[in-house]
Order: C-alpha cells, then sequence, then structure tokens
C-alpha cells in the first residue's frame, strides 16, 4: 500500500488537480446556498419552479462575481439545452394528440379492468407500468406514457397525481442505470469500462431497490384507499372551475361547466360526465389537478376522436418508438416529423390542425419554459465555477483515514452530488479523482464505478433534469410538492442499493 497521505489534496503532488483556494471556498458556499435556496423556495411554494430557476441563480451569479459575463454564460448552457427543449416540446404535442384522438383510450379500458376501483392496486399498476417502460433508457418516454395512461384513473378516483409522480419517479430512477442509460455509460467512459462490467454485478442491487420501489408504491396506494375510503360519492359531483396546467385555460373545446354536473363512475369504463361534457369528476376532490390530457381522455364522447384511424395511429406510435431506440435520427427530429404526419391525417383541414396545436401550448410553454429556465441555473454553476469548486472541495476535506472507504463514500457522495449537479459533471469531473485516489488503496476503478451509480434514484429527481419537469408539468404537480414526497423514499432506495452492493461483495466496504 503506497504511503498515506494527510488528505486527498496531497493527490495534486501525483499530478491532480485539486487546488483548494480561498475563492474557491466562496464559490462552494455560494453553490450551496444556491441550490438549497432554490429547493427552500420551490417546496414551501414561496416561488414556481420557472421563477426560481432564473432568480436564483441570477442573484448568486451575481454575488459570484460574474457581472456582465452572466449572461454569455446563461446563454451558453440554454443552447446546449434547445435539443432538450425541442424534443420534449414536439414529444408533449405528438402524444397530446394521440390522446385526443383516442390511441391510448383502449388502454385505459383495460386497466381500469384489471385495476378496478382499488387505489392501492392502481398505483402497484402504475409502478409496473413505468418500470416497463423504463427499460427503454429513456425518462421523457417513460413519464408521458405512464401520465397519459394512468393520470386519467388518478384523477377519475379522486387520487392524488403526486402519488404518480413519485411512484414514476422512483422506479424510472431506479432502472437509470441499466447499461445503456446515461450514468452507466459515462461512468464506463470516464474510467475506460466496458458497461457491463459495472452492471451485470449490480443485478442484486437493482433487484432490491426495485422491490424497495413497489413497497413504497404499495403503500402509498394503501394510504390513498384509507384517505379515499368512504369520502367519494360516484353519482352526484359538483364541476370544478376551468383552469388547465399551470393556471392556463382548459384545453377541452366545448361547453364552458356547469355547476352540479352529474358524473357516472362505472369500473372498467371511463367517466361519462351529464350536463357538462368537460367535467372531470374527480377533480373536484383536489386543486389544480385537472390537466389537458385528463380533460381530453375522461371525456368518450370528444370530437378529437378518430376511431377509424386507431390503427394508422398506433402503426405512426410504433414507428415513433422504434426510431427512438433506433437512435437513427436526432430525438426531437422525429418527434417533430411524427407530431407533422399525425395532424395532417387526423386533422386534415387547417383551422383543425391550429385547434389542435393551440389546445396543447399551455403544456408545451409550461414544460419548455422550466427547461429553459433549468439553463440559468445550469449557466450559472458551470460559468462561475461554482461546479469545479465544489467537486476540488469534496475531495480536499476527505481525510486520508477515510481512503480505504472510498467506494463507500462515493455511493454515498452520489447520492447529493448527481442531485445538485449534471451526471456529466460528476462522472467527468469527480468520479475519475476519487478513482484515482481511490486506487492508492487498492479499489479498483470498476468498483468506484459501481458504487458511483447508487445515486441515480435521487438524481432523476433534480430539476436539472429534464425529464423530471415533464414528468411534473403533465401531472399538474408542484415541483416542490414532488420533491417532498420523493426524495427521501429516493434517497433509501439509493442508499439500500449500495448495502447490497457491499453485501455482495462487488463495491468494498474497506481496502
Amino acid at each position: 500500500m503506497p504511503p498515506v497521505l494527510t488528505s486527498l489534496a496531497a493527490a495534486a503532488d501525483e499530478g491532480y488537480d485539486l487546488a483548494f483556494t480561498p475563492s474557491d471556498g466562496v464559490l462552494v458556499v455560494l453553490g450551496f446556498t444556491m441550490v438549497l435556496t432554490f429547493m427552500a423556495l420551490i417546496m414551501t411554494r414561496r416561488l414556481t419552479p420557472m421563477v426560481a430557476l432564473i432568480v436564483v441563480p441570477t442573484i448568486f451569479g451575481l454575488f459570484a462575481g460574474a457581472g456582465f459575463g452572466l449572461g454569455d454564460m446563461i446563454m451558453d448552457a440554454i443552447k446546449s439545452m434547445a435539443p432538450t427543449a425541442a424534443l420534449l416540446m414536439f414529444a408533449i404535442m405528438y402524444f397530446g394528440i394521440m390522446i385526443d384522438v383516442g390511441l391510448f383510450d383502449p388502454l385505459i379500458r383495460l386497466i381500469t379492468r384489471v385495476l378496478g376501483d382499488d387505489p392501492a392496486k392502481v398505483v402497484l399498476g402504475t409502478a409496473l407500468l413505468a418500470g416497463a417502460v423504463s427499460l427503454d433508457g429513456d425518462g421523457s418516454t417513460t413519464f408521458i406514457i405512464t401520465t397519459s395512461a394512468m393520470l386519467p384513473i388518478y384523477l377519475r378516483l379522486g387520487m392524488s397525481p403526486v402519488v404518480l409522480t413519485c411512484v414514476a419517479g422512483l422506479m424510472n430512477g431506479t432502472l437509470n442505470i441499466v447499461p445503456w442509460g446515461g450514468p452507466t455509460v459515462r461512468a464506463a467512459s470516464a474510467l475506460s469500462l466496458q458497461p457491463t462490467d459495472i452492471f451485470v454485478p449490480m443485478l442484486p442491487s437493482l433487484a432490491t431497490g426495485l422491490v424497495i420501489s413497489l413497497a413504497f408504491a404499495w403503500f402509498l396506494g394503501l394510504g390513498e384507499r384509507r384517505r379515499l375510503a368512504g369520502s367519494i360519492d360516484t353519482t352526484r359531483i359538483e364541476s370544478t372551475r376551468g383552469d388547465g396546467i399551470f393556471g392556463a385555460p382548459r384545453l377541452f373545446r366545448g361547453a364552458e361547466p356547469k355547476p352540479g354536473a352529474a358524473a357516472t363512475l362505472r369500473t372498467g369504463n371511463i367517466v361519462t360526465v351529464r350536463g357538462a361534457r368537460d367535467a372531470v369528476a374527480a377533480t373536484a376532490l383536489m386543486d389544480a389537478a385537472d390537466t389537458a390530457m385528463a380533460d381530453t381522455m375522461l371525456d368518450p364522447n370528444r370530437p378529437t376522436l378518430r376511431p377509424r384511424l386507431i390503427w394508422f395511429n398506433l402503426a405512426l406510435t410504433v414507428a415513433v418508438m422504434v426510431l427512438l431506440v433506433l437512435d437513427l435520427f436526432p430525438l426531437a427530429f422525429v418527434f417533430m416529423v411524427g407530431a407533422a404526419i399525425a395532424l395532417i391525417v387526423n386533422f386534415p383541414k387547417l383551422k383543425s390542425q391550429a385547434d389542435e396545436i393551440v389546445a396543447h401550448a399551455p403544456s408545451i410553454v409550461g414544460v419548455v419554459s422550466m427547461v429553459l429556465a433549468a439553463g440559468v441555473l445550469v449557466g450559472v454553476l458551470n460559468g462561475t465555477g461554482m461546479v469545479t469548486a465544489m467537486a476540488s472541495w469534496i475531495t480536499a476535506v476527505i481525510p486520508a483515514e477515510m481512503g480505504p472507504f472510498l467506494a463507500v463514500i462515493t455511493g454515498v457522495l452520489s447520492i447529493p452530488f448527481t442531485f445538485f449537479m449534471s451526471n456529466d459533471a460528476f462522472y467527468f469531473g469527480i468520479l475519475p479523482v476519487l478513482a484515482e485516489s481511490a486506487s492508492h488503496f487498492g479499489i479498483a476503478p470498476v468498483e468506484m464505478a459501481r458504487a458511483s451509480i447508487t445515486g441515480q434514484p435521487v438524481h432523476l429527481q433534480s430539476p436539472l433534469v429534464p425529464a423530471i419537469l415533464l414528468l411534473v408539468s403533465l401531472a399538474n404537480v408542484n415541483l416542490g410538492d414532488h420533491h417532498k414526497k420523493v426524495l427521501w423514499r429516493a434517497a433509501l432506495v439509493s442508499l439500500a442499493m449500495l448495502a447490497v452492493g457491499v453485501l455482495v461483495g462487488v463495491i468494498p466496504l474497506a481496502a
């Protein structure tokens, strides 16, 4: 074993850039304070996520001395996020069109027949669906399909959409470590490893994470069952206000809702509303839970239905999904073309096309604005050097006697660090330094890589991840409410995955 270093900062003598200066200390304090301030503001509902993503980093960027360079930092980050914004914009439009024309209606009827009106089964079904779709490695696709299939059922039964986002986020985050997912590939690339060498030994950890996530889903469902027991009148429910997602006008094109509209709830069927076509029964039971997706899905008589074109729309959707998996074209372009074809075939008249585009505008504006606003946070973190300073600080303060435990330390650090920063920053900036330091204590790079991916259940809940912004936007859930319910559960899943990795010997407890 090499001579013991007084601290990991001494690794700089070996050629590693771990310099830590007083100015770096200021950036570290500003960086952590900025992220915590943002989290506090959205979780206490002081600001909307979009406003907080813009205002908080701007203020802290000025404190960090960015000055007139702040604009360039932010614009550089926004340029890098533009393809993601385009992807989400046209993905929302495409799946919104498919929902309007009734492509998913048979799926909803099938799911409802299988799950019935039992909230516990509905939540568990949500977890299983999200897990199955998550196998494609794309969070945005997972959340779009899961939300479109399950949200109408939640609204019909009066269940909380926050439960949906929590369960979907947990399952997707746990399965994000698959070899074709981003973090495993990044860790492999950063340390010159094969993704399968990282992933295959972590299968017991993955299985444990999935079991715990499913257990959380079941208990959340039981909680919803208890909450709703005896509290829903399934024969008469008052109509709700006409606000849609983010307070925008309701997207359903039809008569205004009339107070006292009656709704008939039938097991295995979609809600049929009498007296006001666009009154959504379950939304009377919660605040701001009516979304564009649910409004159209819950009315089986909506004028946008195209039952004769269901096989064409199914074939088009399958083709889009196949192209997404094959990765032959940029994902945004695939959805652009798919949305254009869907509009031409299903709505051949110019006015109908325009109406359909306008109908989904509020959902699009909501999620795209948050993605672009996240560019402000990313730009300030990267442009001011806060991310680099935070990474240098955390590696410098680890004492030498903790060196043999670096694999476990890396797993624990991956939980907050991948939440506060992008996967690129963590896997290409921090992991190589930690792995090189760990090599002095006999810890292999592949063991460090395995430990580093255990924080992904928490990472997927970060506001820096566009997919989670898409999820909460489609479900019309406040990001802070989502974090209150999901973060501690995701942290437990991450720690359990790390513990199992240690128990089965693929992550060393000590060198």
